[in-house]
């Protein structure tokens, strides 16, 4: 009887060490894609800002192209320096754009992270600051009616 008490501590003891190293090989397996996925939102907010940094080049354009058009009476923009520099920096955005995205690309293929993973992360994000983004919403119409309230 005590042969198979010695022999079935043994075998709990294998057991809950062979847990454990599958438990830590796991964590280690979890960390290593949650700092991947951590890069790649970082990367998409860089993209974000290059895409806000072109909407605003194109609105620099449009302001450019109406004042040209509008003051000067003319429609052509041939030398027109400011206008040729702006449609380079969209181009040279689009392209760092491009690079991120395929940053990106090579970080999801070399830890194997799937799409579905990462919209559920930014889904969980973007409820997130929703709903914090409820919050600032009613404190700024609360301040929009106090400045009515002092204009009137």
């Amino acid at each position: 009887m005590s042969k198979l008490w010695d022999d079935l501590k043994e075998n709990m003891k294998e057991w809950s060490s062979s847990a454990v190293e599958k438990a830590e090989e796991m964590s280690r397996k979890a960390m290593a894609k949650t700092e991947e996925m951590t890069r790649i939102s970082k990367i998409k907010f860089e993209i974000h800002q290059l895409q806000r940094s072109m909407g605003f080049k194109y609105e620099e354009l449009g302001q450019l192209a109406y004042t040209h058009t509008k003051e000067d009476h003319m429609a052509t923009f041939s030398g027109n320096t400011d206008f040729f520099e702006i449609v380079n920096r969209v181009d040279e955005i689009n392209s760092e754009i491009d690079q991120k995205q395929n940053e990106i690309e090579k970080i999801k293929q070399e830890y194997g992270i799937e799409d579905h993973e990462i919209v559920d992360a930014e889904t969980s994000n973007t409820m997130e600051n929703n709903q914090s983004g409820e919050e600032d919403t009613d404190s700024l119409e609360s301040d929009d009616n106090n400045q009515k309230n002092v204009s009137e």
